[in-house]
């Protein structure tokens, strides 16, 4: 008689952020096998992004019996500070209104009937990197180091191939400390986390437009952070001073991003970097003089220290909060 093979394993992983949630069915070999994708509830509260989550994963479980495989678990990347044992967000941003102080783990293991082992969460930053370095850029490395530029300032170390999420979870906030940048006319930058003069207040896409309209752009011919780029490369016919205005934001943002991750490295000596977010793809008008800055700052033994481009794309959190229950 044969022998029953063992049932291959799958589960869902789910990328949830202020905007839109979007889950995937996840093999063991990080394959993602179908997607779906809703908008987050973002002011409903709590228990309704809870809600519409669960409807989601329970979509894909049913897609994924259709094709004959079983859901296992849940793994989730959420925005916010997220206390991956307790599976609660400890605080988090206004982008998700009563998003803090959320059961995140023990409300969707309620709604999905899974037992609360079978559901893990972590940071959304942190699910992202750790797709990485299981598939992606990263992949095959010891540790890496990921920074996310885009519209906040994230990242995440990933060492063993585990993120080191800190003692209170709050590791990888990244965008929230000094950057010698992040000042006009002397006075530090406000920053959205409530004090002044940090990277995020200088280096994210919002921090890029607004240097843009401090060095004297106009708000009609640039109303948002992609229009300044356009500016910047010249690609508008908006006069030399506009595009003066845009190319300096632009260099500035990228400058001190080089230099916060440039000191980053001298700290934590990763195997490799890996720069990730809606910055990192606008091309060479942001990359390389960051990219010079960041090796401006090395010390000397980590001059040649690999510096990529993220390669998973969206997908990067869904492949990465599946890894939490996969491992």
């Amino acid at each position: 008689m044969t022998a029953p093979q063992a049932q291959a394993i799958h589960v869902v992983g789910v990328d949830l952020g202020g905007t839109k949630t979007a889950a995937g069915v996840v093999s063991a070999s990080g394959e993602v096998l179908f997607q779906a994708t809703i908008p987050t509830l973002n002011r409903a509260g709590g228990e309704a992004v809870l809600d519409a989550t669960a409807a989601l994963v329970s979509g894909l479980v049913e897609r994924a019996a259709d094709a004959g495989l079983t859901v296992s678990g849940v793994g989730v990347g959420s925005a916010g500070v997220i206390d991956a044992s307790s599976g609660n967000v400890v605080s988090a941003t206004d982008a998700i209104s009563g998003w803090a102080g959320t059961g995140l783990v023990a409300g969707l293991s309620s709604r999905l009937s899974f037992p609360a082992q079978a559901v893990r969460a972590v940071n959304d930053v942190h699910a992202h990197a750790l797709g990485e370095a299981w598939l992606g850029a990263a992949a095959g490395t010891s540790s890496s180091l990921m920074v996310a530029f885009g519209t906040g300032v994230g990242g995440s170390f990933v060492l063993g191939g585990s993120p080191v999420l800190g003692h209170r979870f709050v590791g990888g906030h990244v965008g929230h400390f000094a950057s010698p940048h992040a000042a006009f006319d002397g006075c530090p930058l406000p920053c959205v986390c409530g004090s002044a003069g940090h990277v995020e207040a200088v280096a994210s896409g919002p921090a890029i437009h607004e240097s843009y309209l401090r060095f004297g752009g106009s708000a009609s011919l640039a109303a948002d952070t992609r229009q300044v780029f356009a500016l910047a490369s010249g690609n508008h016919d908006a006069g030399a001073a506009a595009s003066q205005a845009a190319a300096r934001a632009v260099e500035l943002g990228a400058v001190a991003a080089g230099q916060a991750v440039g000191g980053l490295i001298n700290i934590l000596d990763p195997e490799i970097v890996v720069i990730s977010g809606g910055l990192a793809d606008a091309g060479g008008l942001w990359w390389k003089p960051m990219e010079t800055a960041l090796r401006q700052e090395l010390l000397a033994p980590l001059a040649a220290v690999p510096v990529v481009r993220a390669a998973l794309g969206n997908s990067a959190a869904i492949a990465g909060a599946a890894k939490l229950v996969l491992s």
